[in-house]
């Protein structure tokens, strides 16, 4: 067939109704004008798709145990192959195969590793405890009950991250958030039900919780927060909101109730704020770049206590300054930050533990340069005996609690240094440092957490804290250091 000199490939084509499919390509490109004696090529291009699926192989865990006898294994949990599916696609050019891509790779069913115990019981002297410990070692949980040799493994997945580890003030459930397997996710809300043998495991279908996920002292209910994955670093988009999510008889959760909707949460509000609920469960503290104040849920109030200009960490993570109710709601403590100078030198920089009350009266500075992660943590509410100065020697009890924080060992370089654990009565006096001994290794930067009664018949409180990667614990009293784990692999904890 003859086409007229001028022509475009695309023409050419309609009038010798040779019809392309969506694949198709012609050389030249159909834009092209035709001269005499031009050819066209049209190549004629297919495609299909097809899967194929793969045995996932179960990995093979092995656990220190200090609950089990030096060198004994035993089987924990079986291993289990996972199915993973993989979608294809072949593409032919002129029937000929020119390629074969993988274009999706679903995991139909998870691989659950095998999990060995093996037997490292130390010789650490068994303690008595008021109610639970848990503790996150190498990415599992474990719950010490009635005394620090008697230890149970309640979650064995190998996967908690560490960001959200908490317990239920009734000591019921332990909140966790483990790492996500969907695209696009950081982690995954989860309960342990511990009230079973073995626990229950309830996924709360919530993703994406950094900074904050924690139950209401007065109910079963659980408060959280939410960021938004992202490539770049730090990982995340904080949300800034708060959501309430309350958890039924039949331990499963039931609908959620946004608090408070996304925002930019002020001055670096990218990184996050981080809540607290209210001793009473009917207000939030929250903490961040900026500064802290409180949300009042009934009122739908929201006041500011404390401004800060916030710190310049000068990298891609920003300081949010550690801040704490009172045992009975009266008072925030929280750490200042203050710059010096004009100038951003090493040393001008200062972190003061501040009293803010809520009743009335001024904020009061109780301890000066403490460090950027201080962390105030009041203790719950103690029995004080005072003996007045009588004749007949009355004594007299009072309701009083303690301030436990951390005191950097160079305060100058908070940032990088290491911690005491020191303590101070609620008005700042008889301060007290509990651990390490002069000249021994610091604490790294952590929230410690206070025993939920006292320890011994002497009224004596208890911190529990991680030191070398271990669980130790110290008596505010007696001032009695106890090691309590050996294995060296815990990051998180917590006692109700």
């Amino acid at each position: 067939m003859k086409i007229a000199s001028g022509s475009t490939v695309q023409e050419s084509l309609r009038m010798a109704q040779i019809n392309l499919n969506e694949l198709d390509r012609v050389e030249p490109p159909a834009y092209t004008v035709l001269s005499e004696g031009s050819l066209v090529k049209v190549v004629r291009m297919t495609e299909e798709y097809y899967l194929e699926q793969e045995v996932i192989p179960f990995e093979h865990q092995e656990l220190h145990n200090e609950g089990l006898p030096e060198g004994d294994r035993r089987l924990s949990q079986p291993g289990v192959n996972g199915l993973q599916e993989t979608t294809f696609q072949r593409v032919f050019e002129d029937g000929q195969e020119i390629s074969n891509t993988i274009v999706k790779t679903t995991v139909l069913q998870p691989a659950v590793p095998e999990v060995v115990m093996i037997g490292s019981r130390s010789s650490f002297p068994s303690v008595g405890i008021p109610g639970k410990i848990a503790y996150l070692s190498a990415g599992n949980a474990w719950i010490i009950e009635d005394t620090t040799a008697n230890r149970r493994l309640v979650v064995s997945s190998g996967d908690l991250d560490g960001r959200i580890f908490s317990l239920s003030p009734d000591g019921k459930y332990l909140l966790f958030s483990r790492f996500s397997q969907a695209e696009n996710s950081i982690n995954e809300l989860w309960i342990a039900s511990l009230e079973g043998e073995p626990p229950r495991m309830i996924d709360l279908g919530v993703y994406d919780v950094i900074h904050f996920a924690v139950f209401n002292p007065a109910s079963n209910t659980i408060g959280y927060s939410t960021v938004e994955w992202r490539e770049t670093a730090p990982g995340w988009q904080a949300n800034n909101d708060l959501v309430e999510l309350p958890i039924g008889p039949d331990n499963l959760p039931g609908s959620v109730y946004n608090v408070l909707d996304s925002s930019s949460g002020g001055i670096y509000g990218w990184w996050g704020t981080e809540y607290m609920w209210s001793p009473d469960g009917g207000r939030f503290l929250y903490s961040r770049p900026d500064g802290f104040g409180i949300y009042d849920v009934e009122e739908n109030t929201h006041t500011s206590i404390w401004n800060i200009t916030p710190y310049q960490t000068g990298g891609n993570w920003a300081w949010v300054p550690g801040a704490a109710w009172s045992p009975d709601g009266n008072i925030i403590y929280g750490v200042d930050y203050q710059n010096q100078t004009s100038t951003m030198l090493a040393g001008t920089d200062r972190f003061d533990l501040v009293a803010i009350p809520l009743n009335g009266g001024s904020p009061v500075r109780l301890g000066k340069n403490v460090g950027m992660f201080a962390y105030p943590v009041p203790s719950p509410l103690q029995m004080v005996k005072n003996f007045l100065e009588t004749t007949s020697g009355t004594t007299l009890e009072q309701v009083s609690f303690s301030i436990a924080f951390l005191e950097a060992i160079f305060p100058e370089h908070s940032d990088t240094s290491w911690y005491r654990l020191a303590v101070i009565d609620r008005d700042g006096s008889n301060h007290k440092i509990l651990f390490p001994k002069e000249g021994a290794l610091g604490l790294d930067p952590q929230r410690v957490v206070w025993s939920p009664d006292p320890l011994s018949a002497d009224g004596d409180f208890a911190i529990a804290f991680i030191h070398d990667g271990n669980v130790w614990l110290v008596s505010t009293g007696s001032g009695l250091v106890q090691q309590v784990t050996g294995d060296g692999l815990t990051s998180n904890i917590d006692w109700r």
